[in-house]
């Protein structure tokens, strides 16, 4: 019988980073740090829902730092039309 393979959480970060934040397809991301797709579209469905696995105490979810670079390009944007 197949024994599951454990990923560190780090690991899984950084994954749905790759797909997330860089952009890269979900694809490209899984060869890159050989993992199999189905693996990285769990993890990527968990990140948009909030669903993060042993999150260390005042961490924030990638929605949450999604938004927060949203609105600070927002405002570095309006800083710039205002000079």
């Amino acid at each position: 019988m197949k024994q599951k393979k454990r990923y560190t959480p780090e690991l899984r970060e950084e994954a749905v980073k790759l797909v997330l934040a860089q952009g890269l397809t979900l694809e490209e991301a899984a060869s890159r740090i050989a993992i199999p797709k189905g693996t990285l579209i769990g993890w990527v469905n968990a990140a948009k829902s909030g669903q993060t696995q042993k999150t260390a105490p005042g961490s924030r979810t990638v929605l949450e730092l999604e938004a927060e670079v949203a609105k600070l390009r927002k405002e570095l944007a309006q800083a710039k039309m205002e000079r």
